[in-house]
């Protein structure tokens, strides 16, 4: 539910503030009014969350989202929307960066056995890919059923969603989290450091490349029309989406780090191919099939981050990993567009493919031998013992 109101928001909200008189300047500082503020309320969360509880978190979250549907109906002024941006939970990107996402992570991580840990987040990665996918095609009949409210219309099913959110919450049985006090980072401190800034890295180069950006690259370079780029973005993260299941059968047989490393690095090599492709079509299959790889990372890079810490620090290790993901990704969309505006090559595509190739590697020569610290979980391959 959420993933659909995040992938809805997503493609009317620059209708919205077009509406009200904005330009990209603005749209620009709303989206990076959003992150930042999702960045200090995930580090808050980590922070805190163990010591009030889950569930106790994941509704005060609830009762966020619900208010800034609401508030964002209330004014038409850049200066307050931004505001409501910062401390509320609306979501320009599409993706699931908000408040939500660390609690829910740590929840899975303590919910069932350790070898179920990359099936869990792959579903879970799942669900939200495809809600968002469906939120972006509803756009569309949203937009022409209500011309003049398309946009207030969203709002109000953002601010009802919460709602019901909330509700779907209270209504969970407590959530199966260990019995230990949530703490700081304590041993773990180092590895997750390192691992937050390798993926800052991914963040800051996944940036220059979101869908926004790449519309407008579509548009620009090769004139295609609207119609064909939504359906275009609908069938990719479709596809981002099955390819979940795939990575929790890799994760089993691979290890999480080879699996996050071998489908990242094919995915980044296609992202800078596309940049050279002469033609609308060729361009389109390399960034479709991109988006069967691109993706397979995640729900391995979540598991491993909870598997490589204590039970106590994982909302820590989620926050603190989180935490600047948002705020390197709220940094680069601004200069992607300035290489936009030099060029009608795919500039952005080429760099963001190139800083994500330095990451997979980085991340295989400091990871590949740091073992989880439980039993059990998909470090690497099992021996031919086992």
């Amino acid at each position: 539910m959420r993933g659909f109101c995040d992938g809805l928001i997503a493609v009317l909200l620059p209708l919205h503030f077009a509406a009200l008189g904005f330009g990209p300047g603005g749209l620009g500082l709303f989206a990076s009014a959003a992150l930042s503020g999702s960045a200090l309320m995930t580090l808050m969360v980590g922070r805190y969350a163990g010591g009030i509880g889950y569930r106790p978190a994941l509704q005060g979250a609830a009762v966020l989202m619900f208010c800034s549907g609401a508030a964002f109906l209330l004014s038409d002024q850049l200066w307050v929307l931004c505001a409501i941006a910062f401390v509320g939970t609306l979501n320009p990107s599409g993706g699931d960066v908000s408040v939500f996402a660390p609690i829910e992570h740590a929840v899975l991580a303590g919910s069932g056995d350790v070898r179920d840990r990359p099936g869990l987040f792959a579903r879970y990665g799942f669900v939200g890919t495809v809600g968002a996918a469906l939120g972006a095609l509803a756009a569309g009949p949203v937009e022409r059923l209500a011309p003049d409210g398309g946009p207030g219309a969203a709002f109000v099913f953002y601010a009802l969603a919460g709602a019901l959110t909330f509700v779907l919450y209270r209504g969970l049985c407590p959530f199966p989290i260990s019995t230990a006090i949530a703490a700081p980072l304590g041993p773990s401190r180092a590895p997750i450091r390192r691992l937050a800034a390798l993926f800052s890295l991914d963040s800051l180069a996944g940036g220059l490349v979101i869908d926004t950006l790449i519309a407008a690259w579509l548009y620009q370079r090769f004139e295609a029309t609207a119609a064909l780029v939504g359906v275009f973005f609908f069938l990719t993260r479709l596809c981002s989406a099955c390819s979940y299941f795939v990575s929790a059968r890799l994760a089993g047989r691979l290890g999480l780090v080879r699996t996050m490393v071998f489908t990242h690095l094919p995915a980044n090599a296609l992202l800078v191919a596309a940049a050279f492709a002469p033609d609308l079509g060729l361009t389109l299959l390399l960034l479709g099939l991109r988006s069967l790889l691109s993706q397979m990372d995640v729900p391995a890079r979540t598991a491993y981050v909870m598997s490589i810490v204590t039970p106590e620090e994982r909302p820590a290790a989620a926050s603190l990993t989180a935490v600047p993901r948002s705020l390197a990704a709220a940094l680069s969309p601004g200069i992607s567009g300035w290489l936009l505006g030099l060029s009608t090559f795919g500039w952005p595509l080429v760099l963001a493919g190139s800083m994500k190739i330095a990451y997979d590697l980085t991340l295989w020569r400091l990871f590949r031998h740091v073992e989880p610290i439980e039993s059990g979980a998909t470090s690497r391959p099992p021996s031919p013992d086992s």
